[in-house]
């Protein structure tokens, strides 16, 4: 019996066009949840599972729902409906789904608010294979009568939790109405708070219960490791990565991506940039991986560049550094990742690089190892310039402590009748710094804000003694407590603007409707809405001062609990 963990994709029996994209893709092998839910979903099962964002879901409901689609014509009508709580979901789940579908041809359109409807009819007209959807838009389109659901054979809704808590319970109660009953559901939440049985038990039949078990892992299992992470946007992983490694100055470093592709292009980019990296993936035979490890050893390269499965084995005494250039899927892989540094006592550093949606699986990953991961602000460009002075500093120091000095006395000894000797060593001590540092290329990179639920005051605090926050936030969840009395909207910085919407209590008008039409149409976050004060025929909401005109259009071309609201912004008081 293949052991779970050795499982591949080829073991999953996916068809032969999902496992070349696969192949092609990179993909070596599947994440936990991926391993899990493929053979139920295959199956046609009903299954609720407990996945958060960053940890493969999306493949491991596309897969199953791509392996259902008929080779050559097929319906004009939907085979699937995925629904999603925000339109940046919708469009990365749509592209993933051509991603792996690309070898079928697959017809996916993605259904969300501030995209011009016309383009959706014309599309739907035509004929699609998949539709990912928020809520909202898709109720829009049933009640034109745009969206036919009756060929739809498999439901998913991604993100549960956070669609219940944007306010859509209703939408996803009269959007499963509109499917076949015979159809397979499938609901991913990060959670599973009573209002998601609630559903299960309505409207999904003898669901599978899936949450991959974890391998057991021991608290405080790396106690010689330091753990930090920074939170930065994907675009700026990179750089981040560079700057990073510049201010630690590590012997020998192993940084972890996904995928062969990955592998591939972070290491032809950091040699391009003027580090010594050598990539190790599936792809690398024996010769060429002991040729890569060779160089680690020796020297002649500064960093491993791989994937977890091509890193197996890896045992290097010189090794300092492991980073994660992205959250690892699960505790487990974490822990096996930072356990080679800190070996037989030695010290190590483990860095992750998250971006702020992957910020609770950190949190899971502290709370399963019982480590401290410690969220610190990204160097800046004055901190990489301290931190070259020192490193010139430190290696005077030791050319200091050398006794091959005597053949230089007679250079200084001859200027010193010309110089102060004081200058003469600044003008050495430069010489010594740009002959080993190079310029200092770009600006600043920015942090990205963890989730609300997380305290990130402290992280933006002066770098020496408040710039570090262990992930150990308390707050409410994205979505809640927006009531009359709710947090300020301006984030920060910025100010905030009334906007009020012709429509309140008598329309049954609640804070999560209006918290969820703002999220969905206008791409904002739920964090980012201020107080809302709902009277009889109208309603208040405070936005931040720079979006207020987005969502008032936006607000004014959607619908609210079956109203099409009108918007302005009103005057500050």
């Amino acid at each position: 019996m293949t052991d779970a963990a050795d499982v591949t994709f080829a073991d999953l029996n996916l068809r032969d066009e999902l496992q070349r994209a696969l192949s092609s893709l990179g993909y070596e092998e599947p994440t936990p949840i991926q391993r899990d839910a493929i053979p139920v979903l295959l199956e046609g099962r009903d299954a609720m599972a407990q996945a958060a964002t960053g940890t493969g879901k999306t493949a491991a409901f596309a897969l199953p729902i791509l392996q259902l689609l008929e080779s050559g014509h097929r319906a004009p009508e939907p085979t699937a409906l995925i629904l999603v709580p925000t339109r940046e979901l919708c469009m990365q789940v749509s592209e993933a789904m051509h991603r792996y579908g690309r070898d079928l041809n697959v017809r996916c359109l993605p259904i969300y608010g501030g995209q011009p409807i016309v383009r959706q009819l014309r599309e739907l007209k035509r004929g699609v294979d998949v539709v990912i959807a928020t809520p909202g838009r898709a109720v829009d389109h049933i009640k034109r009568g745009t969206l036919a659901l009756d060929r739809v054979r498999v439901v998913v809704l991604d993100e549960a939790d956070e669609m219940l808590d944007m306010g859509f319970q209703e939408d996803l109660e009269m959007i499963l109405d509109a499917t076949p009953t015979s159809r397979q559901t499938v609901l991913f939440s990060a959670t599973m708070p009573s209002r998601i049985n609630n559903i299960a038990r309505k409207y999904l039949n003898n669901p599978a219960r899936i949450q991959s078990e974890s391998a057991p892992v021991a608290h405080g299992e790396s106690p010689a490791v330091r753990q930090t992470a920074y939170m930065v946007s994907r675009a700026n992983k990179t750089a981040a990565l560079g700057r990073i490694l510049d201010i630690e100055s590590p012997v020998a470093t192993i940084v972890f991506c996904r995928t062969r592709d990955e592998v591939n292009t972070l290491t032809e980019t950091l040699n391009g940039r003027g580090y010594r990296a050598a990539a190790l993936h599936g792809g690398v035979d024996q010769s060429q991986r002991e040729r890569v490890i060779a160089r680690l050893r020796s020297g002649s390269a500064d960093l491993i560049v791989a994937t977890d499965v091509a890193a197996r084995g890896l045992d290097i005494d010189q090794l300092t550094h492991v980073v994660n250039f992205d959250v690892p899927s699960a505790p487990e892989s974490y822990v096996h990742r930072i356990g080679r540094v800190g070996r037989a006592g030695r010290a190590g550093v483990a860095i992750t690089l998250a971006e702020p949606r992957e910020h609770r699986i950190l949190k899971t990953i502290q709370r399963v190892t019982g480590n401290d991961i410690i969220i610190e602000k990204l160097p800046t460009v004055a901190d990489l310039q301290t931190r070259r002075l020192e490193m010139t500093r430190e290696a005077l120091v030791e050319a200091l402590a050398a006794d091959d000095l005597d053949m230089f006395r007679g250079v200084v000894e001859s200027l010193g009748d010309e110089h102060d000797f004081v200058e003469i060593a600044l003008a050495a001590v430069r010489l010594a710094h740009e002959a080993t540092n190079g310029p200092i290329g770009g600006d600043d990179i920015p942090d990205e804000a963890p989730p609300v639920g997380g305290d990130s005051s402290k992280k933006h605090g002066d770098r020496k003694e408040h710039g570090k926050d262990r992930l150990k936030h308390h707050g409410k969840e994205p979505g809640k407590g927006h009531g009359k009395k709710s947090h300020s909207a301006d984030g920060g910085g910025g100010g905030i603007t009334r906007v009020q919407i012709n429509l309140g209590k008598e329309a049954g008008i609640r804070p999560q409707d209006v918290v969820g039409a703002i999220a969905n149409e206008t791409g904002m976050k739920g964090r980012e809405v201020g107080g809302i004060e709902i009277s009889d025929r109208f309603t208040v909401v405070e936005v931040p001062s720079k979006r207020a005109k987005d969502v008032v259009a936006a607000l004014s071309s959607t619908h609210i609990r079956g109203r099409k609201p009108k918007a302005r912004v009103l005057p500050d008081r």
